[in-house]
């Protein structure tokens, strides 16, 4: 049963509107008022339409500015007298914009509650990497004019010095409709490379990509750079793994299910 004044954090899945758990279902169609974002993830299998149809009720998509900067006066002051849902990709707590969003309408004295769904997290599964092997996570964002990050080949190199997996988001400008391939990442990783010199990122260096995670085909492919950035991984959204040490188990996985080089089992 929906407790009045509240917000409902529900998580969408990765791929497309079947992927709402049937408690989130339940929830969205009972509240008031729905809105959503998509500029922290992307839900490659599916349209607006669909998702409005399958609850019943239209939906407000928020841009960035509006999320971040306006969440109170659009979607919390609501909140105080109808109950609102508050729907993302993949589980609503993963991105840390959503925990701050959380935190908001408690300082407003605002319930909210939090429906999960499948995440990136564990939909990595996929790869047959062993998930409690997985250090830290980072993105691979856009270089700008007069910024060219590179925090995740620091983020790469520590976990590899750990013997960890380092999974990597690629950049998404929603507003541009632009989703960093796996193809721009290494690109970039590579110019990273040459700036830095310390081996972490090079033509030989194994990387995972997956692809449309969450569907019944997603694309699993793992090899070395210099093979794997002249690949065609086919829509996004993409995510790229750097393996860390690889378990005799995980060796063999690639092999069969990402056509990685055999030669990486007797390595």
């Amino acid at each position: 049963m929906v407790i009045r004044m509240a917000i409902y954090f529900i998580g969408l899945g990765l791929y497309d509107e079947k992927d709402i758990t049937l408690k989130g279902l339940e929830i969205a169609r009972k509240c008031d008022l729905i809105f959503a974002e998509f500029y922290t993830s992307l839900l490659a299998g599916t349209r607006m339409e669909r998702i409005e149809e399958l609850i019943g009720k239209p939906i407000r998509q928020l841009s960035r500015e509006e999320v971040e900067l306006h969440f109170e006066e659009i979607v919390l002051n609501e909140a105080k007298y109808k109950d609102v849902a508050f729907l993302t990709a993949g589980d609503p707590m993963v991105a840390t914009t959503h925990s701050d969003l959380r935190i908001r309408a408690k300082e407003m004295g605002i319930e909210s509650y939090v429906i999960h769904a499948p995440s990136i997290y564990s939909a990595i599964a996929i790869t047959g990497l062993h998930i409690y092997k997985f250090g830290k996570s980072t993105t691979v964002a856009y270089p700008e004019k007069n910024w060219f990050p590179t925090s995740h080949y620091d983020v790469i190199r520590e976990n590899k010095e750990r013997g960890l997996h380092t999974m990597l988001f690629l950049d998404i400008k929603a507003e541009q409709n632009r989703y960093m391939t796996a193809n721009e990442a290494m690109e970039i990783l590579l110019q990273v490379e040459e700036m830095k010199k310390q081996g972490v990122f090079t033509p030989d260096t194994l990387v995972v990509v997956l692809a449309r995670a969450g569907s019944l085909k997603p694309m699993l492919k793992a090899g070395y750079v210099r093979d794997m950035i002249k690949e065609d991984f086919g829509r996004q959204p993409h995510v790229m793994v750097v393996p860390g040490r690889l378990h005799i188990v995980e060796a063999e996985y690639l092999v069969a299910f990402a056509n990685a080089p055999e030669e990486i089992v007797e390595t």
